[in-house]
């Protein structure tokens, strides 16, 4: 079956900030069940959620680097108005515009109040039933090599695939996409923002684990110590977590 997304994990030395930022752009609530942000949809905590993926906003003391996240964000709009609208919003909750290279393009790259990068796309037919967030982004070297991975490690089924970028989607047709673009550049550095993976229920944690190292997985140690969650990269080294079943 796969372990599924339950949310992406945005690190921030003020999360409650940048939490209360993240449930301003997507139109859901903030909770603070403990040390962590988490936004989901308005009308009370659950979680895991079972179609959304959340927002996990973790404190943490250092700043982020001037280096480019791999993993982001696109946010969905309903209409250029829409769009317009969001942007103008985010920035007055303290988003800033991004050049990053991309030209002239129909949708806008922002940065969060910390740095992390996202993007508030114009509307697409593609994404009208995602919710608010479109597709989570990873930059890799060799997209479709990662969407075998990535595939295989979530039981997703690939929408489009060309050799500069895959699209994912549950096998259910539900949630945003995860889509895999080709960036000539390297993971060198930790990311601030990473998925956060969850077994099903009734599947064994270590077990799933053990099938993801055998798909190219390997452990990473950032210092976490001894967790319930196991820390993960990706062949590419990009980071994941596999969390516990609640």
């Amino acid at each position: 079956m796969g372990l599924r997304p339950v949310h992406v994990n945005i690190k921030a030395v003020d999360a409650s900030v940048v939490g209360r930022f993240w449930a301003e752009a997507l139109g859901w609530s903030a909770y603070s069940p403990g040390v962590t942000t988490y936004v989901g949809p308005a009308g009370g905590l659950v979680w895991p959620d079972p179609v959304v993926v959340g927002v996990d906003v973790v404190p943490v003391p250092g700043r982020k680097t001037a280096a480019k996240n791999r993993t982001h964000l696109d946010l969905a709009t309903t209409s250029l108005a829409h769009q317009a609208e969001l942007v103008a919003r985010l920035k007055d909750h303290g988003a800033t515009p991004l050049d990053i290279g991309q030209g002239d393009v129909p949708w806008t790259v922002l940065a969060d109040p910390e740095g992390n990068e996202f993007c508030v796309l114009e509307p697409r037919e593609v994404y009208r039933d995602t919710g608010p967030i479109a597709a989570v982004v990873v930059d890799c070297l060799d997209p479709r090599a990662m969407a075998r991975f990535w595939g295989e490690a979530m039981g997703w089924v690939v929408h489009k695939a060309t050799d500069d970028l895959v699209h994912l989607r549950s096998a259910e047709g539900v949630g945003p996409y995860l889509e895999l673009f080709r960036s000539p550049h390297a993971n060198t550095a930790p990311d601030r923002v990473h998925l956060d993976l969850l077994p099903h229920p009734g599947d064994d944690k270590a077990a799933e684990v053990a099938r993801l190292k055998a798909l190219g997985a390997t452990d990473l140690d950032l210092g976490q110590g001894d967790v319930p969650w196991t820390c993960l990269t990706d062949p590419e080294g990009n980071e994941f977590c596999v969390l516990a079943l609640p």
